[in-house]
């Protein structure tokens, strides 16, 4: 079990130190699933980046922007949106811990052949 708190408050720290203004943390990984703690000091920006097949930010502290194509949506803590599926960056407003919950992968479709022969009139 991980302590989204404690994380929150070391990888705040750590991006607050940090050169380049970040600290990020998978913690969770099953299967496609993923969770990661991303921190940000204020004014960090992740850069234009592709989305996984599905995800979610949700702000634990502070606020962000996300932009994408024309839009630019800011989130305060508590807040939580479905991360675009197109590129986007993310910016820092303020100190900022978001939680990103992603899927890496998406299920191909099942596809059900039915290979039976139904016997017609002859």
């Amino acid at each position: 079990m991980n302590d989204l708190t404690r994380l929150a408050d070391e990888h705040l720290a750590q991006a607050l130190r940090a050169e380049h203004g970040r600290s990020a943390h998978l913690f969770l990984r099953d299967g496609p699933l993923r969770q990661s703690v991303i921190a940000l000091a204020g004014g960090a920006r992740l850069e234009e980046h592709e989305a996984p097949p599905a995800a979610s930010l949700q702000v634990l502290r502070g606020e962000v922007r996300v932009r994408w194509g024309g839009e630019d949506v800011a989130l305060r803590a508590g807040q939580v949106a479905k991360v675009p599926q197109e590129r986007h960056d993310l910016t820092a407003v303020s100190d900022a811990v978001v939680l990103l919950t992603s899927v890496t992968a998406t299920p191909e479709p099942v596809v059900v052949y039915d290979t039976r022969r139904t016997a017609g009139p002859e």
